[in-house]
């Protein structure tokens, strides 16, 4: 995904004191974003910096599956897959390692319901519990295409989570941040949202609206 000179892939990248800053905690690093932009480059782009892998759920089709394990692989990217992979994460995150979530698709009963475009969608937990559990600092951002045809990195502060992993209304407040974050984003380049997804399909609970 990244090789060759790094300008001739990406147009903005100052991306180096802020991941250097995070890890500088010694808590790792859990990187955000949604199905926006180019979210593998995203991920590649950060890796070149510090060894990262994918929280990921395999793709039905093995063969494309392998395709794109490859892929990452050359490019310095690993993959945990998501249920089994949960305690590699954890210590990954614990040995100062960097782990990038895609979260924004819709998590069934298992999700928390947070606004997402003036309606609540079922949204995952796990960036709020991973978060929570380690005091991980937490960044969201995106690879986002330049009119040249290159790409421009957009990285956000690390913030770290306060509260309580168990702590419903913690996990749902910070659920709520980097939902609207992804959404100011694909307000500004909706036509950079890849989204084939039906992401309200969960109705919330009656009585939330």
């Amino acid at each position: 995904l990244v090789h060759g000179p790094r300008e001739r892939i990406f147009r903005h990248y100052g991306i180096e004191e802020t991941v250097r800053e995070a890890l500088a905690m010694g808590r790792g690093l859990l990187v955000l974003t949604g199905h926006f932009g180019h979210f593998e480059l995203f991920g590649a782009a950060i890796g070149r910096l510090a060894p990262l892998s994918f929280l990921v759920k395999p793709m039905s089709n093995p063969g494309a599956d392998a395709w794109i394990r490859r892929i990452r692989a050359r490019s310095g990217v690993g993959a945990f897959p998501i249920g089994s992979g949960v305690r590699d994460v954890i210590k990954t995150l614990r040995g100062n390692g960097v782990i990038a979530m895609v979260a924004d698709q819709d998590a069934r009963r298992d999700g928390v319901f947070v606004p997402f475009f003036g309606r609540l969608a079922s949204t995952p937990v796990g960036p709020a519990r991973f978060a929570l559990m380690t005091g991980t600092p937490v960044v969201f951002g995106h690879a986002l295409r330049a009119p040249d045809g290159r790409y421009d990195i957009v990285l956000g502060r690390p913030i770290v989570v306060e509260g309580r992993h168990d702590d419903p209304e913690a996990i749902r407040r910070f659920t709520a941040w980097h939902t609207a974050e992804l959404e100011s984003a694909v307000r500004e380049r909706p036509e950079s949202w890849f989204w084939m997804h039906k992401r309200w399909k969960t109705a919330p609970p009656v009585g939330e609206t």
